[in-house]
């Protein structure tokens, strides 16, 4: 499926991006070593319990909404704090002391490294709640056969096209690109495609063009990602950075280390570029510029594997040490649990819905949803495993070694020898 939207005229700030209450709690990493916190739930003034939840700053209003909704309801104190960088460290830290807070809200990626460190509890939904959710979404938030997060959001990327100058959808990524450079060659535009790479390479972005490409990051088994099982390195793996070589700067010039996170959606959003990879969080910005664009899940190479882009979650954990955990319990499986919060969530965060429901009562109204939705459930859990904290620079240098000119398979080969004994210490 593709949506089109026409050009529009700016506008003020879309809803999708709310800005946070300047009265939301600042929590530093500093702050927390010091041991000292405005967390740590215990008792109210009073002797009522305080339930306290830790999310970031863009999710704060949505998170409070759905908190003071259960505060509400069960008649207790609740606070939640914007924490100002670096939540998951500043999490851990502040667990293992302590003074952590009852509920987390992040990303489904930390997971694993959470579970490693004791900080969150297993949660005990049962199958007919988890049937209520994305299948991918849960695979996300599931680690070693135990669910640690209900999801409220996930994402993925997907391909954005310039419909001023390419009006027809593509059905491969070869097509677009293609068409990208047809557009270049009569001067509509400076770049065919929008694929963050930079100096120092971004494996996130390139994941749909791995898989089609026939590579893959790690195997799996019966309860999930193999870190034993590297995949990069291996024949796929050496075979799709052939073709991200031949797409490189000494190639046909569609990838570009000039392009990275910092500058591939304004120049998109500018009219610079025919195709964009990307993800939802774009859309405030194509929005305000009124460019006319379309979206459609990321398509495979012609006659190739098809294109599974990493997909995200966001999820509320219950934290292992804090002060209030029957509560807090409650408040993740029951209180965040149901279609009225999960609404609240999509109107004031703006992510995909993971719960099927608000996902379909959305689309209704808004198509793009429901593209961003196809594409978050044809991707892949970005794996939570620790071992990832292995990958992401060695991986991306190579991607931007490889674009840059860099032998392909000795490159790769290189990238997978570093990465497997990094896991290996």
């Amino acid at each position: 499926m593709t949506v089109d939207r026409p050009r529009r005229e700016p506008c003020g700030e879309p809803r999708r991006r709310p800005r946070p209450r300047a009265a939301a709690a600042a929590v530093t990493a500093s702050l927390l070593l010091g041991g000292c916190s405005a967390g740590g739930g215990g008792a109210a003034a009073g002797g009522a319990p305080e339930l306290t939840i830790w999310t970031d700053q863009l999710k704060y209003e949505a998170v409070l909404a759905v908190a003071e909704q259960f505060g509400e309801e069960q008649g207790i104190e609740v606070e939640v704090e914007a924490v100002s960088s670096e939540l998951q460290s500043a999490f851990v830290t502040a667990n293992a002391a302590g003074n952590g807070p009852d509920v987390v809200v992040g990303a489904h990626d930390w997971i694993g490294n959470l579970v490693q460190n004791g900080a969150i509890e297993a949660l005990p939904l049962n199958p007919e709640e988890l049937s209520a959710y994305d299948e991918t979404a849960i695979e996300a938030t599931t680690y070693a056969g135990q669910l640690y997060g209900v999801p409220y959001g996930a994402e993925a990327v997907a391909l954005y096209r310039n419909t001023d100058v390419v009006p027809e959808e593509p059905a491969t990524l070869d097509a677009a690109i293609a068409a990208g450079r047809r557009a270049v060659a009569e001067g509509q535009v400076e770049s065919a495609l929008n694929l963050p790479v930079g100096q120092e390479g971004d494996a996130y972005h390139m994941e749909a063009l791995l898989t089609s490409g026939g590579g893959y990051l790690f195997g799996t088994d019966e309860e999930g990602y193999d870190a034993a099982d590297l995949g990069i390195g291996q024949p796929g793996s050496l075979a799709a950075a052939e073709r991200i070589g031949e797409l490189g700067e000494r190639g046909e010039g569609v990838l570009r280390r000039s392009i990275s996170g910092d500058n591939a959606i304004a120049l998109f959003a500018a009219g610079d570029a025919a195709f964009l990879i990307s993800g939802p969080w774009a859309l405030a910005d194509l929005e305000g510029a009124g460019l006319p664009y379309a979206v459609q899940p990321v398509p495979p190479f012609e006659g190739a594997d098809p294109a599974v882009p990493f997909m995200g979650a966001q999820a509320f954990m219950v934290a292992a040490n804090g002060e209030n955990k029957a509560y807090a319990q409650e408040f993740v499986t029951r209180g965040v649990n149901n279609e009225e919060a999960m609404t609240t969530l999509y109107d004031l965060a703006g992510l995909p819905p993971a719960m099927l429901s608000v996902a379909e009562a959305v689309a209704a109204e808004d198509p793009t949803v429901e593209v961003f939705t196809q594409a978050y459930q044809g991707g892949a859990p970005m794996p939570a495993l620790p071992a990832m904290a292995a990958v992401w620079e060695p991986l991306g240098q190579a991607y931007s070694a490889i674009v840059g000119g860099a032998d392909p398979a000795a490159t790769m080969r290189t990238a997978g020898e570093t990465i497997s004994s990094a896991i290996g210490d």
